[in-house]
């Protein structure tokens, strides 16, 4: 079984300072991997290299059979196989959350309307908000923007969804909200990548932990291994409580 994401000792720089300096790891069909560390240790940097969002430098990065590290890279087929999940939920306040979520099946992969008023009901279902396709962005909380967020990602039937600190904006409650969502995919069998802060999550989800420091994968395990750091550094940064 081929990996679904493997990289290969990957650089990158922004100017002078280089952000990754020799990134290898692997993500299996199926795998939950969390990537966790301190702010600056290039998690995020890494998540958006295997999306092509930022170019590499040196180094091989493979993502559901595509090269990242190419020149000839099809962005537009990238796309269509790995969804992404920010912060920021990056939702168009003037459409409907439906509307939100039919825009890329009917404008990307060339669905009837009514075909994607389907799928958008389908995926708003499966992320717990079935009776919210007609309201705006303006009328949800954030934790409930953030799950219209996931099932716009949903919607184009990835291969990979990749999560960027999706519930560092929220309160506890509205994280608890957005978290059972991704446990929920998870155990569906999606291929997921995580960067989080949110241990108790990562420990219990989690098939696989990379654990960044200073640009390097210092340390990966499966999820227990939070109970048990090998190394003084993550020993370090779980005991300041993140």
């Amino acid at each position: 079984m081929s990996a679904v994401v493997s990289l290969t000792n990957v650089h990158k720089s922004f100017g002078a300072i280089e952000v990754l300096k020799g990134v290898s790891f692997e993500v299996m069909p199926g795998e939950v991997t969390a990537v966790i560390g301190a702010s600056g240790s290039g998690k995020s940097t890494a998540l958006r290299c295997i999306n092509a969002l930022e170019k590499i430098n040196s180094g091989e990065i493979i993502v559901c059979g595509h090269k990242i590290h190419d020149e000839k890279l099809e962005r537009r087929m990238l796309r269509q196989d790995v969804g992404i999940v920010f912060q920021s939920y990056n939702l168009f306040p003037h459409l409907t959350v439906a509307q939100n979520i039919m825009l890329a099946p009917t404008c990307v992969k060339g669905l009837r309307k009514a075909q994607a008023r389907t799928l958008a009901e389908m995926v708003l279902a499966q992320v717990g908000l079935a009776e919210k396709a007609d309201d705006y962005p303006e009328q949800l909380s954030g934790g409930q923007q953030q799950r219209v967020a996931i099932a716009r990602s949903l919607a184009m039937q990835p291969k990979l969804m990749l999560f960027d600190e999706v519930t560092s904006a929220l309160d506890p409650h509205l994280t608890g909200e957005v978290l059972r969502v991704m446990e929920d995919l998870a155990r569906g069998g999606m291929s997921m990548i995580l960067v989080t802060h949110e241990m108790a999550f990562a420990r219990k989800v989690a098939n696989k932990v990379v654990f960044m420091h200073h640009g390097k994968v210092w340390e990966v395990g499966p999820g227990a291994m939070l109970d048990d750091p090998q190394t003084p550094e993550l020993k370090a940064f779980l005991s300041n409580g993140l």
